[in-house]
């Protein structure tokens, strides 16, 4: 059995797609998924699978969200190296007096196109900063997340590629819990 960490985009926002998570984890249960753990409310689901590619739960996790709950839901999936990987691929949290509360990741379902990360390369925000690695997007907004310009919404219309969004903090959790 590996384990790997399930990203939901855009679940119990603002009163959209909502899921609770008593219900999403009975769901991963209901797919032969195991010791299927959630953390908060933001759609993030630690469970083992065996036999399956990431591709294939990715798929799979998906139907299941549109059977049961009624809508289209973008889901990533991540095996415990690569999770770890993106942890330390973080150019941000060597920097001296960083406010770790002010960190986030972008984590992109594919990888952009050249051109798509030219374009993106060409705007350019006051104090806030952004570094594209991988499929990882690491961003440094001093004046908070709700007041960003590199949201996700920003970065999905720039990258034309779906990401899902997490504070530094929620990223460590769920390196921690795996």
């Amino acid at each position: 059995m590996a384990t790997y960490i399930a990203l939901l985009r855009g679940i119990n926002v603002s009163g959209q797609k909502m899921i609770k998570m008593v219900e999403l984890k009975a769901m991963f249960e209901s797919l032969g998924f195991e010791a299927v753990q959630t953390y908060i409310q933001s759609g993030n689901v630690l469970y083992q699978s065996k036999d399956l590619r990431e591709n294939e739960m990715v798929e799979k996790i998906h139907s299941a969200i549109l059977e049961r709950f009624g809508f289209e839901v973008d889901v990533q999936v991540f095996s415990v190296p690569n999770w770890n990987q993106i942890i330390a691929n973080n150019p941000f949290v060597t920097r001296e007096n960083l406010d770790e509360a002010k960190l986030y990741v972008s984590l992109l379902a594919n990888e952009p196109l050249p051109e798509n990360v030219e374009k993106l390369a060409s705007f350019a925000f006051q104090e806030e900063t952004y570094q594209l690695i991988d499929r990882a997007v690491y961003l440094y907004v001093p004046k908070g997340y709700g007041n960003a310009k590199l949201s996700n919404n920003f970065l999905e219309n720039k990258l034309k590629v779906s990401a899902t969004t997490r504070n530094w903090k929620t990223m460590l959790t769920l390196r921690d819990m795996l």
